[in-house]
């Protein structure tokens, strides 16, 4: 299983991320969700999102390198294991899987955002309308 990974909703992940300068969020969903579903946009808070694939699609395959690579890229940004690392997929499953293969290598603040960045199906079958970062109401962009 894994770490215990501390779950953090979408307006609260915002507000660490407003208040610690050093905070990330770290999308780690496929090119194609980024592209056409959308994407945090942090700009107003002077932030970027990191965008690190978790599982290619549509194989669903690991990159059993995934938490090195983070690790290295992060480093290079100059944060630690220290960082408060926010972690977000569609639904929060995959973010989880991820935030847990950090805390794994040393990481001691992970977090997984509640209901990812789309949130579970509405009754038509639709994600984005109950809950996640979308919902919530907070900054987003399509391409």
């Amino acid at each position: 299983m894994g770490p215990d990974i501390p779950e953090a909703a979408p307006r609260d992940v915002w507000e660490h991320l407003k208040s610690d300068v050093v905070a990330q969020l770290i999308d780690v969903r496929t090119p194609a969700e980024w592209t056409f579903v959308g994407r945090p946009e942090l700009k107003s808070i002077n932030k970027s999102v990191v965008f690190a694939q978790w599982s290619s699609y549509p194989e669903q395959t690991v990159d059993p390198r995934y938490a090195e690579q983070l690790e290295h890229a992060l480093s290079d940004a100059g944060l630690g294991k220290d960082t408060a690392l926010f972690f977000l997929c569609r639904s929060g499953v995959r973010s989880l899987a991820a935030a847990r293969a950090m805390a794994a290598r040393g990481f001691t603040r992970c977090h997984n955002v509640t209901d990812g960045f789309e949130g579970p199906p509405n009754a038509e079958r639709q994600r984005g309308h109950i809950a996640g970062w979308k919902a919530s109401g907070l900054a987003w962009v399509q391409s």
